[in-house]
C-alpha cells in the first residue's frame, strides 16, 4: 500500500516573491472585466499565480488591489501576481491582438468551442472573463478570436466566474506542457 505524506512549508519548494517574479511565465494573460465580487477577484489572482501566467488585466468596475477582500482570497497573490488596470478594455484587447495574442472569451455563446480543444498553436492567449451575472459585454465579445465554453451537466447554466477561470487556466497550462 502506497503511503502519502502531506507536504508543508519549505517541503513544498515554493518560490520566493523575487524568484517568482524572475521565473518564466506561461504565455497567458487573464483579463477580468466588470467583476463585482472582490472575493472572486482575489480567487482569480490566486489561481493565476498558481498557474504561473504572465499577468492579469483588470477593467471596468473590477476592484483593484490593495483591498482586504481581494487579499483575503488571494492569500498574497495580489502582491506577487503582475497586474494592471485599463480604462479602455476594447482598445487593450485590440492592442493585444496586434501584438499576436489570441483573445479567448470564456462564455456560453453560439459558435463557442470546448475549452479542452485548445492547441499549442493557439498561444499566446488572453482569457477574458466577464461579470458574474451578465457575462462578457457584447462589444468585448466581438473582439474575441475564440469563445471557450465549459460544458455543463447539471441544472445550473454556469460555474462561479473564479472557478471557471481556474478550470480553464489550468487546462491552458496543461496544453502548453503537453506540446513537447
Amino acid at each position: 500500500m502506497k503511503v502519502f505524506r502531506k507536504l508543508e512549508g519549505d517541503a513544498m519548494g515554493r518560490l520566493s516573491t523575487d524568484e517568482y517574479a524572475a521565473a518564466p511565465k506561461h504565455p497567458v494573460i487573464l483579463m477580468l472585466h466588470n467583476i463585482r465580487s472582490m472575493w472572486n477577484v482575489g480567487s482569480m489572482f490566486r489561481s493565476a499565480d498558481a498557474a504561473g501566467i504572465e499577468k492579469i488585466i483588470l477593467s471596468g468596475y473590477t476592484a483593484t488591489p490593495p483591498r482586504k477582500e481581494i487579499t483575503k482570497t488571494a492569500l498574497g497573490a495580489d502582491a506577487s501576481m503582475p497586474w494592471e488596470y485599463t480604462d479602455n478594455p476594447q482598445q487593450t484587447l485590440r492592442d493585444l491582438k496586434k501584438s499576436g495574442v489570441r483573445i479567448c472569451g470564456l462564455e456560453i455563446a453560439e459558435g463557442s468551442r470546448l475549452y479542452t480543444e485548445m492547441k499549442a498553436q493557439d498561444f499566446p492567449v488572453c482569457l477574458l472573463v466577464g461579470n458574474e451575472v451578465q457575462g462578457i459585454e457584447d462589444n468585448l465579445l466581438a473582439e474575441c478570436d475564440l469563445v471557450l465554453e465549459i460544458p455543463q451537466f447539471g441544472i445550473k447554466h454556469s460555474l462561479n466566474v473564479s472557478v471557471a477561470a481556474g478550470v480553464v487556466l489550468f487546462e491552458l497550462v496543461r496544453v502548453l506542457h503537453a506540446k513537447g
